[in-house]
């Protein structure tokens, strides 16, 4: 893999970078690839769901405590990262609760994508991932992240659009994460209850909403060998993540043995690619990145 070649993660929160794509990215910046994550907020309206980090000054402190934990992360993941500024927009109890004012979900969507924008044309990435026009679960940032994504790969190639934000750079292919599948936890659940380990997902997959697959599986990234750096950056986020919950009860061997990959749907691409694929880069070769650059 060249190190011309370069990824950018667009999420809503930190820590969504490290629940969802952690592997892949660790992986690719093994292998030279320059990766950098957009986070387009600052937590600021998390709520702590580590019981062992519930504490009344770390409330009072959570925006500046998660960016010490997201510094953290990307340490671990060997990735670059910035904040985009906006505000956490929360997760309102019901759907008539209003959002607060000057949120990240109730900003036009001109405002919400100018500085990714500005960031896809001063990274020039030549692959976006993101998340899928639901959010990947109906959270009102991650919508919008969605929103603001497939903003910035149409328009930050246009000189057109969004004067004042850098030279236009057009990324070739844009990802959607496809980390929460029902096929994945049966199969996790499964091996789980065939090795007499207790499964923590039989609940969860009883109550899985059954409908047609919306955005279906094109791309299967092979990072298994890094589910261990996935594991340490979620957990760098301390006041997300309870180091002895749900999301570490299945042993990493049996992760590797049943479900090497982390998922996508490619959902734009500007360049031929035979469907699936096993790489993000699939279909970009090094002579056009080389000329792209110029």
């Amino acid at each position: 893999m060249s190190a011309s070649f370069r990824l950018m993660a667009v999420h809503a929160h930190p820590d969504d970078e490290s629940s969802k794509g952690a592997a892949t990215m660790a992986r690719y910046v093994a292998e030279g690839v320059d990766v950098l994550v957009c986070t387009l907020t600052g937590g600021e309206r998390g709520s702590i769901l580590n019981p062992k980090m519930d504490r009344p000054e770390i409330l009072e402190n959570i925006a500046e405590v998660r960016r010490l934990e997201m510094e953290r992360a990307r340490e671990i993941l060997g990735v670059e990262q910035r904040f985009l500024g906006f505000v956490d927009s929360g997760l309102p109890d019901s759907e008539e609760e209003p959002l607060p004012e000057g949120c990240f979900a109730l900003q036009p969507l001109e405002i919400a994508a100018a500085p990714l924008v500005a960031a896809v044309r001063e990274f020039r990435p030549h692959v976006i991932l993101t998340y899928d026009d639901d959010g990947g679960y109906p959270h009102p940032d991650h919508i919008m992240t969605n929103r603001v994504s497939v903003e910035a790969f149409e328009a930050a190639g246009d000189p057109d659009r969004y004067p004042g934000t850098g030279d236009p750079w057009q990324p070739l292919k844009l990802y959607y994460q496809m980390g929460f599948s029902k096929q994945k936890f049966e199969a996790l659940h499964d091996a789980m209850t065939t090795r007499g380990i207790g499964s923590p997902y039989a609940d969860w997959i009883s109550r899985w909403e059954d409908r047609p697959e919306k955005w279906p599986v094109t791309t299967k990234v092979p990072c298994g060998e890094y589910y261990e750096l996935r594991d340490q950056a979620l957990i760098a986020h301390a006041t997300q993540v309870d180091p002895d919950g749900f999301w570490f009860t299945c042993p990493i061997d049996l992760q590797r043995e049943v479900w090497p990959t982390e998922d996508y749907h490619l959902a734009r691409s500007l360049v031929p690619s035979a469907l699936p694929e096993d790489d993000l880069f699939a279909g970009i070769h090094a002579e056009e990145v080389s000329q792209a650059c110029h």
